[in-house]
C-alpha cells in the first residue's frame, strides 16, 4: 500500500511539473541548414536625407527583427547598421519578405530611418533600432522602436497602413518628466486572430511591457500615447526583475510582442547574466531567452516564470560577432500552423527557429 501511495505521489508531482511547463511556447528548433537567413549586404545603397549622399546602409550588421504575416507571406522588419562609424553605425529599418518563413528577399532600400524631421533630435546619429510590430483593430501596423541620439535611448511609436509608408508618432512617453528616460523594447499585449497579432485592451486600456534592465509596464488609450505605471514614489514600477544566481541575473528585456493565451499573458523575454555584464569570455555568460506568464486580467501580476532559459547561443554565428554569445529574440509569427521565432545572432545576423507546438 505504501509503495502504491508513493507511486501516486510521484505521478502527481510529475503531472504538476508537466502542467507548470505547458504554458510555455517550446521547444524551438534552430534551422541549421538555412541559418543565418539574413546577412549584411555591402552592395545595397540609400540616398541618406541627412548626409545627402549614397551610403551602404546595411553593410555592417543586420539583426533584431520583428515579424508579421501579411497576405500569406512573412515580413521581417529588421535593424541594419552602416559602416560610417558614427556611434558604431547609424541604424535604419529594412523590410524583407518570404513565402515560406525561411528564405527572405530583402528590399534594396530601408523603409524607416532618421530624416530631417521633428524626430531627428532623438534619432540621429544613432538611428532607429529594434522594431516590434503589432496590428491595431482597424488594420494599421503599430511599430515600437528605439530612437538613439548617441547618448540616450528613447522608446518611440510609428504607424503604417502597409509596412512601406510610415508616420512617426513621436515619443511613446510624452509626459515631460520622462522625455529623457532611457527606455527601450516595447512589447504591446496582443491577441492572436488567425495569423495576426492584434493589440488587445485589458480593463479598457492597451498595455505594453518595456525596458532593458527590469521590465516595466505602460498603458494607452490609442496605442501611440503611453502612460508609465508608477510605484508609490512616482517612479516606473518594475514588473519583471532579474533573478540572482540565474540565467537572467543581470537584466531582462522584452522579446516579441506579448500575447494572450488560455493560461494568461505570455511574454518571451531576453536576458543576460552577471558574468556577461563583467565581459567574461566563458560561453556560460551570454544573452539567453526565457518566458513569463502574467494574469490576463492584471498585466502587472506574474503567475509563473520559466526556471531556466529555453534558448541560448550555441552556433558559431551566435557565438562570434559584433557582440559575442548573443541570441536576441524579437520576432514571432504563427505561419502555416507552425511558430517561427526570429532572432539576432551576436548582434550581426538574423536567424530563425521553428516550433510545431499547437
Amino acid at each position: 500500500m505504501k509503495k502504491y501511495l508513493l507511486i501516486l505521489a510521484l505521478f502527481a508531482v510529475a503531472c504538476q511539473n508537466r502542467t507548470e511547463q505547458d504554458w510555455q511556447l517550446t521547444p524551438f528548433v534552430k534551422q541549421d541548414a538555412e541559418n543565418p537567413v539574413l546577412l549584411p549586404n555591402d552592395t545595397t545603397t540609400f540616398d541618406d536625407p541627412i548626409l545627402k549622399r549614397n551610403i551602404n546602409w546595411e553593410a555592417k550588421d543586420v539583426y533584431n527583427p520583428s515579424a508579421v504575416v501579411r497576405d500569406g507571406k512573412v515580413y521581417l522588419l529588421y535593424r541594419a547598421e552602416d559602416t560610417l562609424k558614427v556611434v558604431d553605425g547609424t541604424s535604419r529599418l529594412g523590410l524583407a519578405v518570404s513565402e515560406d518563413g525561411i528564405h527572405f528577399k530583402p528590399q534594396a532600400k530601408p523603409v524607416f530611418y532618421p530624416a530631417e524631421d521633428f524626430m531627428k533630435k532623438y534619432e540621429y546619429p544613432g538611428g532607429c533600432e529594434d522594431p516590434r510590430l503589432v496590428e491595431s483593430g482597424d488594420g494599421k501596423y503599430i511599430l515600437t522602436y528605439t530612437a538613439y541620439d548617441g547618448k540616450t535611448a528613447r522608446l518611440c511609436v510609428a504607424s503604417s497602413p502597409d509596412l512601406q509608408t510610415w508616420k512617426k508618432e513621436g515619443l511613446a512617453f510624452k509626459d515631460a518628466k520622462y522625455e529623457n528616460l532611457w527606455s527601450k523594447s516595447g512589447a504591446i499585449i496582443t491577441e492572436k486572430v488567425k495569423d495576426k497579432f492584434v493589440a488587445k485592451k485589458i480593463n479598457g486600456k492597451y498595455w505594453m511591457y518595456f525596458g532593458d534592465t527590469n521590465l516595466f509596464l505602460a498603458s494607452s488609450d490609442n496605442l501611440t500615447d503611453w502612460k508609465i505605471l508608477e510605484d508609490e514614489t512616482g517612479k516606473p514600477k518594475p514588473i519583471v526583475k532579474p533573478r540572482d544566481d540565474n540565467f537572467d541575473s543581470w537584466l531582462v528585456e522584452s522579446g516579441p510582442p506579448a500575447f494572450i493565451t488560455d493560461k494568461g499573458i505570455l511574454l518571451i523575454y531576453n536576458s543576460a547574466n552577471k558574468g556577461f555584464q563583467n565581459k567574461a569570455t566563458n560561453t556560460k555568460n551570454a544573452y539567453r531567452a526565457g518566458q513569463v506568464l502574467l494574469d490576463k486580467n492584471d498585466p502587472a501580476k506574474i503567475i509563473d516564470r520559466s526556471e531556466t532559459f529555453f534558448f541560448e547561443p550555441d552556433k558559431p554565428y551566435e557565438l562570434t560577432g559584433q557582440v559575442n554569445n548573443v541570441v536576441f529574440v524579437e520576432g514571432l509569427v504563427n505561419f502555416k500552423d507552425r511558430w517561427f521565432l526570429y532572432y539576432g545572432t551576436a548582434d550581426s545576423k538574423i536567424a530563425v527557429a521553428v516550433s510545431d507546438k499547437k
